[in-house]
């Protein structure tokens, strides 16, 4: 775990300790993407954030759960404390925590059945240990159009499009959020939201050659929310069509920071180098209007 630490101002949501907010991700390199950016808009915002991590790359909700018996039946069990040396336990009890944040591994996260029970056990474990702790879940995002495979969406099928893996996935979050009555982070939602639109998704660069391409030749990547087409430091051609780029952590931030601190997206100034500005106002413009929707569907509900 690491804690970063910012300015100091009243944080109304969540009124544990009146001026911090302290968040522990539970997750892999999915949420560790998505809060890539979101203790500098802290900073700029002028909240003071603690972030703890428990977080494996490729980590599922099973193997999370997992992990906590490994460390209920031997504490001193070296593999029962993966995240940097510690348990789970160990880290959800040195902090009072005011929010706890739990999501699927992408390639289960249309496959509900993959959830449950092990949402439900982490949920209990986390609530024992910190019972004034809100606990939501992370929707992650489905992978870019041009991936090679999707998420599972039954125990023998996969998804067959990025729409597909954003459907299920989306059912899936929302199923198991109202059966914990959790708050859902709309990551997923966000990205799906850039994947179709008209102007600004990512569109095949149908001229690029493959077979011919040499380092350092890259298709046109534009708008791409994940990381795609890169080489390597052996001039290898790698394709990785499910983390985020820049821009992609750039996105998943705002909504993060929007959810945790009840503020408007669009009253970030910070855009990295890496993303053109009118693409980052639109990003902004994005992150809250899913906010708006998943807001007032909480009403509702």
């Amino acid at each position: 775990m690491f804690l970063l630490l910012f300015g100091i101002t009243s944080v109304h949501l969540f009124a544990a300790v009146p001026d911090t907010l302290r968040l522990l991700v539970i997750g892999n390199s999915f949420s560790d993407n998505a809060t890539q950016y979101l203790s500098k808009f802290a900073q700029e915002r002028r909240h003071h954030l603690i972030i703890g991590r428990a977080e494996l790359g490729g980590c599922s909700l099973k193997r999370h759960w997992g992990l906590v018996e490994l460390a209920e039946k031997n504490p001193n069990d070296p593999k029962a404390k993966p995240y940097n040396n510690k348990s789970l336990k160990m880290i959800l009890t040195e902090e009072k925590w005011d929010v706890v944040t739990l999501q699927q591994n992408s390639m289960n996260s249309g496959y509900v059945e993959s959830y449950i029970p092990y949402a439900f056990e982490l949920y209990q474990f986390i609530k024992t240990l910190q019972p004034e702790a809100r606990v939501v879940l992370h929707q992650t995002w489905s992978y870019r159009s041009d991936s090679k495979d999707f998420s599972l969406i039954t125990e023998n099928d996969s998804a067959k499009t990025h729409n597909e893996m954003w459907e299920k996935s989306r059912e899936a979050y929302h199923h198991v959020a109202r059966m914990l009555n959790v708050k859902i982070i709309p990551v997923g939602d966000a990205f799906h939201k850039v994947s179709v639109d008209k102007k600004w998704a990512y569109k095949v660069d149908e001229k690029y050659e493959f077979s011919t391409s040499k380092y350092p030749q890259l298709p046109d990547q534009t708008h791409s929310l994940h990381r795609g087409y890169y080489w390597d430091k052996n001039e290898k051609l790698i394709f990785d069509s499910h983390h985020a780029n820049e821009a992609g952590c750039y996105l998943g931030g705002l909504v993060w920071f929007s959810f945790l601190f009840d503020e408007s997206p669009t009253k970030i100034k910070f855009v990295p180098d890496e993303i053109p500005v009118t693409f980052a106002r639109y990003l902004k413009q994005v992150a809250k209007s899913v906010m708006k929707v998943e807001n007032q569907q909480q009403l509702i509900h």
